[in-house]
């Protein structure tokens, strides 16, 4: 994978993007149209995204690739849930900010961005990590994660983890395994639902941009602290400790990458029901998304050119 190409897809992305902000902003998108539409993304075009790409026949990996996409995904968030504990700290965050921060390190935006743009932009064979991360999101959020939000007041919610996203992501690496070919009236289907993702997908982050109360974030410096450490050096660190260890070139770039994804939505959709203050999420959100345009730009540019 070149630069260039790299460039070209984020360059793609942020069109795409520029035409979310352009639909709100003309009042074609509102929030209700919005909402609607991220479920049919996360519970519809999502899940055909990522069974597409394990159905798409183009995947060459093996099951060792599996199991190691596995081991690394699972090390990888055990690496950042210490992470989520440290950084806040680093922060200098009051205790009430503190759990945000600790969220925002682990969950970020592995699904709704980073599936789109893994397939934009990465190897076919990478898509096993994203997905294998996803999973991981999944388990981890409705567990350990309503734990952090809550202070340890609200319980785990085991029935929440299986999700549309999560089964569809199970049962990906499951087709994946055996080696399954549907009928090519279900493989079609699938393929045509999963294409819209990219589309939907980063239109609706235009919208959530749109929406954003900019200006007040940008001035939080914590938050570019934060960006700093969690969108730049981890991934540049996970880099060198991936080549140092020998990993080939798309295990390096499917790990990375998703390394520097932007802020997740799900931590500020679980405090908006909570009745918690939202802006420290929302603000962190809107300005590490437009930051990871061209911080994931630049990084994968630079990844992709020393693997």
């Amino acid at each position: 994978m070149s630069s260039e190409i790299v460039l070209q897809q984020m360059g793609v992305i942020t069109i795409l993007v520029a035409i979310g902000i352009y639909l709100y902003k003309r009042k074609t998108i509102d929030d209700t149209v919005s909402q609607k539409l991220s479920v049919i993304i996360m519970d519809i075009c999502n899940p055909a995204l990522i069974l597409a790409s394990i159905l798409s026949g183009n995947i060459t990996a093996t099951h060792k690739d599996l199991i190691t996409a596995l081991i690394l995904g699972a090390s990888f968030y055990a690496g950042l849930i210490i992470l989520g504990f440290i950084l806040p700290k680093i922060l200098r965050c009051d205790k009430y900010s503190s759990r945000f921060y600790n969220l925002m390190t682990i969950y970020t935006n592995v699904g709704f961005i980073g599936l789109p743009v893994a397939r934009a932009i990465l190897p076919e064979n990478a898509i096993l990590y994203v997905i294998v991360c996803n999973v991981m999101y999944s388990l981890l959020f409705y567990t350990h994660g309503l734990v952090v939000l809550s202070n340890g007041k609200e319980k785990m919610k085991f029935s929440k983890i299986f999700s549309p996203g999560t089964i569809t992501a199970i049962l990906a690496l499951v087709v994946f395994w055996f080696d399954y070919k549907p009928p090519r009236i279900i493989n079609d289907s699938i393929s045509f639902i999963g294409n819209a993702t990219v589309f939907l997908s980063m239109t609706l982050l235009g919208v959530s941009i749109a929406r954003s109360n900019f200006i007040k974030g940008f001035k939080n410096i914590r938050i570019w602290l934060y960006i700093a450490i969690r969108m730049i050096i981890v991934p540049i660190g996970l880099f060198f400790a991936l080549k140092a260890m020998k990993f080939n070139s798309v295990t390096i770039l499917g790990l990375c990458l998703m390394a520097a994804m932007p802020v997740g939505n799900l931590p500020l959709i679980q405090s908006e029901k909570m009745g918690e203050d939202t802006e420290i999420l929302s603000n962190a959100i809107a300005i590490s998304t437009i930051v990871s345009i061209i911080s994931i730009t630049v990084l994968m540019s630079v990844f992709s050119a020393n693997v």
